[in-house]
């Protein structure tokens, strides 16, 4: 049987050595992997240049190799995405995971498998959460607008608070987590691929369920595989 390849696409640069591990925790080892990002090779310039955030436009956030954190265009990115998934395709790819919880419209493959994030952990947690409260912890302020459609599915409106996984220490994460609980939350998201198990060991003192996107998705992308 010929080997099966999961690919996964940053909209940064790869290979993202934080979110790895925890897709490797819950993907069986024979699944080979290929790893790409839309700015792989890419200069700062260059980024600036074909991603740049506008003032007042949707953003995402992301690290890059040199550990510097770069703010792009959603509506931007989405053509570069889409080019990325081609091009993973092309590799031989059977399942593909964007590493992303930002939503993108009409992305497609015409044979990988492909598995976003926004599509998957919505319904998830409104389904876990049910009519309790939830807390969503964004990497950045404009997300809560930006990103709040694919929040619909809830019972009731999430709350937020705002600490970023690339920028802030994890007690940022932590105190942030702690606001969230003063206003009710009884369950808290940490949404973007860039929390790590370090984000909720730091909220673990509130003594809340704390769901981790990127673990959500690298079990899904594991029952995929059989793991």
């Amino acid at each position: 049987m010929p080997q099966r390849t999961l690919g996964t696409l940053t909209i940064g640069q790869a290979p993202r050595p934080d979110v790895v591990p925890i897709i490797d925790r819950h993907v069986p080892a024979c699944i080979r992997r290929i790893h790409r990002g839309v700015l792989d090779g890419l200069s700062h310039s260059e980024i600036a240049a074909r991603y740049a955030a506008e003032d007042g436009e949707p953003a995402l956030v992301t690290r890059l190799q040199d550990g510097s954190v770069v703010e792009l265009s959603r509506h931007r990115m989405r053509d570069g995405v889409q080019r990325s998934l081609a091009l993973l395709e092309s590799e031989g790819c059977d399942v593909i995971l964007l590493l992303c919880t930002g939503t993108f419209d009409g992305l497609q493959c015409d044979r990988a498998w492909l598995v976003e994030p926004d599509h998957i952990i919505p319904g998830m947690v409104a389904g876990l959460v049910e009519h309790r409260q939830l807390g969503i912890i964004v990497p950045i302020a404009g997300q809560i607008e930006s990103e709040a459609g694919k929040w619909r599915t809830l019972a009731q409106p999430p709350i937020f608070a705002t600490a970023s996984p690339y920028t802030d220490p994890p007690d940022a994460v932590g105190e942030a987590g702690a606001a969230l609980k003063s206003q009710a939350a009884e369950a808290i998201l940490l949404d973007c691929i860039g929390f790590t198990e370090r984000h909720r060991a730091a909220l673990a003192g509130l003594r809340l369920p704390v769901i981790l996107s990127n673990a959500v998705v690298a079990k899904a992308v594991g029952e995929l595989f059989g793991g």
